[in-house]
């Protein structure tokens, strides 16, 4: 039987897919769901390689997520962003890439932290960050309206193809650069959901029935 790793590569490849700029087509990303993110560069066995899976825990915030990670300049508000930008400066062999984790978003950590930003050296990677996922990323979506079967069908997506022997890097993806050590290996843009529980036949069948509503 055909592993699910790439049953997965062939159902999500043949869904409708979305590039940047998006706006004009946001009423076709329904409100509540997942996201399915490919990279240019990356592939698996002919199709398009998946290199993230995603969700929202709030209701009616897959648009906005989808905008965190593609328009808003705003690491702290975006692990994804964050994780670009850390490969970028570990590529570039940058020293500020400790001072890359810190976040300024409470005030508490505001009060601790902001004198060791550059706020201008932080905008400038932004900038690089925004640059390579709009030229590089696109997307799928399917609908879950509920915030229980967004996370199970995360978890179990994301462990499918993280437990998969046959998904593979490129020598040149971005993320081979991570000072993550489970993005190198698992070949997404994530850490969380990695080795949990895969998908069952069964599973994947329900799957397939939810992308043809």
């Amino acid at each position: 039987m055909t592993a699910l790793s790439y049953r997965l590569h062939e159902l999500f490849n043949a869904q409708k897919r979305f590039t940047f700029p998006f706006k004009d087509r946001e009423g076709e990303i329904p409100k509540n769901g997942i996201y399915i993110i490919f990279e240019k560069g990356e592939y698996f066995n002919g199709f398009d390689r998946i290199v993230r899976v995603g969700t929202h825990t709030g209701d009616n915030q897959l648009r906005s997520r989808l905008n965190q990670h593609f328009v808003k300049e705003n690491k702290n508000r975006s692990i994804f962003r964050k994780n670009i930008g850390r490969c970028i400066l570990n590529k570039e062999y940058d020293t500020y890439l400790e001072r890359w984790e810190l976040d300024i978003t409470s005030k508490a950590d505001k009060e601790k932290n902001f004198k060791r930003i550059d706020l201008d050296f932080e905008k400038k990677t932004e900038k690089k960050i925004s640059d390579y996922i709009q030229k590089n990323l696109s997307f799928c979506v399917f609908q879950v309206d509920t915030k229980e079967q967004r996370l199970f069908w995360e978890s179990k997506i994301v462990s499918t193809l993280a437990k998969s022997k046959e998904l593979k890097a490129s020598d040149v993806w971005l993320g081979n650069f991570s000072p993550k050590y489970k993005i190198k290996t698992s070949g997404l843009w994530q850490v969380n959901e990695l080795y949990k529980s895969e998908l069952t036949e069964d599973e994947f069948e329900n799957l397939k029935q939810i992308l043809t509503l």
